[in-house]
């Protein structure tokens, strides 16, 4: 098994805005700069799924696993002989608002998709949840 996390606590931000921007799944693009689209049907609810296409590749599928309302959610992109599992959380701390992120890789050929995939995406966490938080203190500064 292969983990990487990535958590940073941010001032001046409220939980309940970064999870309407987490919930809103086709306008991900907008804080994802690697990303050309995402695009959802229906709820933000385990057993739905979303589409992603990262920009100069192949559109995958997502499945969502866990959603603990306003706290976290836990997403799966299935590859050929691995399984990438994404957990978005967050944390009310006497610092500010921890945000984190954590990619589990498991699988027989989980090295061959952590070079072509998981790398990149545990990479570009750090500027992406930036990206998250200036977007949400936009929206309610």
């Amino acid at each position: 098994m292969w983990i990487k996390m990535h958590s940073k606590v941010y001032q001046g931000i409220k939980k309940a805005d970064i999870w309407r921007i987490w919930t809103d799944v086709n306008n991900w693009a907008a804080w994802h700069g690697d990303l050309d689209y995402c695009k959802m049907d229906g709820v933000f609810a385990v057993g739905n799924y979303f589409i992603l296409k990262p920009k100069g590749v192949s559109a995958v599928k997502i499945d969502l696993l866990e959603v603990d309302e306003g706290k976290k959610f836990t997403d799966c992109t299935k590859f050929f002989g691995a399984k990438m599992y994404d957990t978005h959380a967050l944390e009310e701390t006497a610092e500010g608002l921890r945000l984190s992120n954590t990619l589990v890789v498991t699988g027989p050929l989980k090295y061959l998709w952590i070079k072509l995939v998981a790398q990149h995406v545990a990479d570009t966490v750090p500027q992406e949840m930036d990206a998250l938080v200036n977007l949400a203190r936009g929206q309610h500064g």
